[in-house]
């Protein structure tokens, strides 16, 4: 899609100095050579073309396939360092965290896709000096400086409610032969670590929405390097229980790092006063955000349950099961969507242009190579698992067993096109997904209750499945061809 260039410095500017808008180009964009490229550029084209690589999805790959990497490497500490019980409070924990999305209320998108349409207006230099349109420069300044003010905000009350929840929680669902874990202090940093990340990250999805993609990606990469290597030094001095705070910790300082590179672009923004041009974000956005907010917290109750509910019904150790299969489920899910988050951005700046055949001529390879990568993980990821479980190595008991594993991985697969669907809509800044959002929710939660205290894990994830195929993707597609064939109608 993109050319594949190497840069001399972290940044998405052309070295010549000139001021451009730093976007990530696709392959209609790119101007023509004016000499035929050597054989090796000419693979680096052919890859580009077949794969839909480009500079921010190959970013995108390295990081996830180091999680990947990483993530197998802690499975497998995690079945060494800790016993079945504490695994069961480790992913647990990790599933409470993600309450915050209750109180993310869909921001950093709304944030990502306001910046970009604001941004394919005006010409960013390397310094941070922005020219352009004095609408376009207050209204992308008005963006940020909400972002910061809520963010602030909400990261106290996030804190404030999370850690009184999960000491509840635990202290009053403890199963016998769990009692001598000792989760107090690690379940109390890991919602500080978590405030601390929460507070920093609209900066990144700002920084996507103005066409950092790459340069974002690039400090992820960083960011799971960094922070596993916190978490396994955490295993390794038989402190497992500390790992997740160790890894949100070392994110956060990452994160910090970049966005400290990053401080002429966002203290301008923030210094500038945006005047008469600032977003009214009641009539504006509102009603996009609060759509997006209510599919954001049903989110959390289509993927984020089963593991506390497997720990509420079953006990902490089948939790650790339930919660080791959703992690790799999570990084095969993670490395599929690649090649469709990395066209967030772009796409909303398509859209701000109703460059609409570029939009689709952009959107529907990234989701076939998405999903066909989602495919390929999914059944090499369920084949070596058998494999293993079939020879008993340890490692693999602490997992579901093959048939629930299997169709936990055909829903992830299937969420690849669902998700694939809500973006191409969101990019419009439309929700139009909150109905089939409610439903998933709806459905999810009370199969999830009935089926997993009948059945445990088979029936949770049995019932998520049927879900996923009747409202996902049955009322996900339609929705998806009414509001594409009406929006582009003319």
């Amino acid at each position: 899609m993109t050319k594949l260039t190497s840069e001399a410095e972290d940044s998405p500017l052309a070295s010549s100095g000139t001021e451009t808008l730093p976007v990530e180009l696709t392959s209609s964009e790119v101007p023509a050579q004016a000499s035929a490229p050597g054989r090796f550029d000419g693979l680096l084209s052919f890859l580009s073309r077949r794969l839909g690589l480009d500079r921010a999805i190959v970013f995108t790959l390295l990081g996830r396939g180091w999680s990947s990497l990483a993530g197998l490497s802690t499975l497998i500490l995690i079945a060494h360092f800790l016993t079945p019980a504490e695994q069961g409070y480790y992913y647990t924990f990790n599933s409470l965290v993600m309450l915050q999305l209750v109180f993310e209320l869909g921001f950093s998108f709304v944030i990502m896709q306001n910046a970009s349409h604001e941004v394919a207006h005006l010409t960013l230099a390397s310094d941070g000096a922005i020219t352009g349109p004095e609408r376009s420069h207050g209204r992308l300044a008005s963006v940020l400086q909400r972002s910061i003010r809520w963010y602030s905000l909400a990261a106290v009350l996030m804190g404030s409610v999370l850690m009184p929840l999960g000491i509840v929680f635990f202290r009053y669902r403890a199963r016998p032969g769990s009692g001598s874990v000792h989760w107090l202090l690690p379940w109390c940093l890991v919602v500080i670590a978590s405030s601390c990340m929460f507070q920093i990250d609209p900066n990144f999805s700002f920084l996507e929405g103005c066409g950092y993609v790459s340069n974002v990606a690039r400090m992820r990469l960083a960011q799971a390097v960094f922070g596993a290597l916190l978490g396994w030094s955490a295993m390794l001095l038989h402190h497992g229980l500390f790992a997740p705070a160790c890894i949100i910790f070392g994110q956060a300082i990452v994160g910090l790092a970049f966005l400290f590179s990053r401080r002429g672009l966002l203290l301008g923004l923030l210094r500038h006063s945006p005047g008469a041009n600032r977003i009214d974000w009641r009539a504006e956005v509102w009603p996009f955000q609060w759509r997006l907010a209510i599919s954001w917290v049903c989110g959390y109750f289509i993927f984020q349950l089963f593991t506390p509910f497997t720990f509420y019904f079953r006990g902490p150790v089948q939790a650790g099961q339930m919660g080791s299969s959703l992690s790799i489920s999570g990084v095969l899910f993670a490395i599929a969507i690649a090649w469709m988050n990395t066209k967030a951005a772009p796409m909303g700046r398509m859209i701000a242009r109703r460059e609409f055949a570029l939009l689709d001529r952009t959107f529907f390879p990234a989701l076939g190579q998405s999903t066909l990568a989602a495919l390929l993980g999914c059944t090499a990821a369920w084949f070596a698992i058998y494999y293993l479980r079939v020879f008993r190595v340890p490692f693999a008991l602490r997992l579901l067993p093959p048939l629930p594993l299997a169709l936990l991985f055909v829903g992830t697969v299937l969420q690849i096109i669902i998700n694939g669907y809500a973006l191409y809509l969101r990019a419009h800044k439309q929700e139009k997904f909150l109905m089939n959002s409610i439903l998933g929710a709806v459905w999810t939660t009370l199969s999830t209750v009935v089926l997993g205290r009948l059945y445990g894990a088979m029936g949770i994830v049995a019932g998520y499945l049927l879900g996923v195929i009747l409202i996902g993707m049955g009322f996900g597609t339609h929705v998806f061809l009414k509001y594409r064939r009406l929006w582009h109608a003319n």
